[in-house]
């Protein structure tokens, strides 16, 4: 099967003709990775009937401890996108066989660049830096020309690694500045309605090389006015050298245009923390960007006192601001535990894949919320499965006390199937995706 013009072979035609007979619609790209849909060909036309699918019920309990997670098997059905009927298990129906497989949401990739990437081409690692932050703007300058002549084809298939690790949803932030102008985001927009009927997106138009420091300014007006959800930045200071001019700017960009914010903040001196406080400041009097407004990274939290740090996720929480965190190592670990209890909203992502930032990416947001866990204790099966929603974006199967929330008749059709007992053992055991359903529509 060829990926690159979505071409298939005739074996695969005639079975995806006898699937779509049956109200599938599939991705041609990496259907082939699943055999559970080739099972049932008889289905009502426009709706999908699955049995045998394992749905988390509960919590049980030894001296007041959650011990374990209960589950049941299901009977499934889904129509025009829509889980429509979530009813007892009916193993004798002609519906597709889950075979017992956990369904859990599909996962979704909080940030990442899916706009500039070496994937997909021949391989390379990466270069020594020099000059810093600034030292990569020019090495950028250099290389996007020739980067962008097959941005396109090389975002489709990141989209399609990233569906492979049971990802159907991201946040991705695109180039804009003078070298790319728009055409890193024109190029994106094409991979990504190439992809549409398997995978979901908001876009972060980002000045990379600074508002002003490359005078990015008319670039960003322009792509403010277009199809994208957030208004992006990089560290104020040190690349612009002025924290409140720039986020003056990327504020009322976004108000003009009803647009979010997400900025990219790397920064650990006080010019970070500076950062952070004059956000909050303008999110605060600005109430409409609350619940809109994000800073990526944010490493300067791992680096304040304890003290400190409760008082300022205290005020992101107040302020509705989100932290899309790359939990990084090390002395760089983030008080993940701290912004949780204050009701921060926490998100993930790949970052980069492989590129001339960084070359470990696997695609798989599950292994973040793997790694969360590591890093903060959370081995047992209450915060195992609490850490499922690192990967989900905060949706989980079960609340705090074992009640099921996930999935309801109603809920859009945004799936994986899954080879795990439980969340709690998805996230520990880093499970693999069997299956994965975007709107109703069979990615594989």
């Amino acid at each position: 099967m060829k990926t690159s013009d979505n071409t298939i072979s005739r074996k695969d035609f005639i079975r995806n003709s006898a699937l779509a007979m049956a109200g599938f619609t599939l991705i041609p790209s990496i259907m082939t990775a699943s055999p559970l849909f080739e099972q049932n060909n008889s289905l009502a036309k426009g709706k999908i009937s699955l049995k045998n699918v394992r749905l988390e019920t509960g919590f049980t309990y030894e001296e007041g401890e959650v011990a374990s997670t209960k589950t049941d098997l299901f009977y499934i059905e889904i129509e025009k996108g829509k889980i429509t009927k979530i009813a007892p298990n009916q193993p004798h129906s002609k519906a597709i066989d889950a075979k017992g497989l956990l369904m859990l949401p599909a996962f979704k990739d909080m940030h990442i660049h899916l706009d500039k990437t070496f994937y997909g081409d021949h391989w390379q690692a990466v270069r020594k830096r020099t000059g810093g932050v600034k030292g990569m703007i020019e090495l950028e300058k250099k290389i996007l020309p020739e980067m962008l002549k097959n941005s396109t084809f090389k975002a489709e298939k990141m989209i399609e690694l990233l569906q492979s690790k049971g990802t159907s949803f991201a946040r991705s932030h695109v180039n804009i500045e003078p070298t790319s102008k728009l055409q890193s985001l024109k190029n994106l927009q094409k991979a990504l309605d190439n992809k549409k009927k398997g995978f979901g997106s908001e876009l972060v138009a980002f000045p990379q090389h600074g508002v002003f420091y490359t005078d990015s300014v008319p670039y960003l007006k322009e792509a403010a006015a277009m199809d994208i959800d957030f208004i992006g930045g990089v560290d104020p200071f040190n690349i612009d050298g002025d924290i409140e001019k720039v986020v003056d700017f990327t504020v009322q960009l976004a108000l003009d245009n009803k647009k979010g914010i997400d900025i990219h903040l790397h920064e650990t001196a006080d010019s970070g923390l500076k950062t952070v406080e004059y956000l909050i400041k303008k999110v605060n009097e600005n109430p409409s960007l609350k619940g809109k407004t994000y800073l990526s990274h944010c490493f300067i939290l791992a680096k304040l006192e304890a003290t400190k740090q409760e008082e300022i996720a205290e005020k992101l929480g107040e302020a509705q601001i989100g932290i899309v965190s790359t939990i990084p190592f090390g002395r760089m670990i983030m008080p993940i535990p701290t912004l949780y209890k204050h009701h921060v909203t926490v998100l993930t992502g790949n970052d980069s894949i492989v590129d001339h930032w960084n070359t470990f990416g696997t695609g798989s947001v599950l292994q973040k919320a793997n790694l969360m866990s590591q890093l903060y204790g959370y081995s047992t099966e209450l915060m195992l499965s609490r850490s499922l929603k690192l990967a989900t974006g905060n949706i989980l199967p079960l609340d705090d006390k074992g009640t099921q929330q996930w999935p309801k008749a109603g809920d859009q059709a945004d799936f994986v199937l899954i080879d795990a007992s439980c969340s709690a053992e998805a996230v520990s055991r880093i499970s693999e995706v069997k299956s994965l359903v975007h709107q109703g529509n069979v990615v594989f």
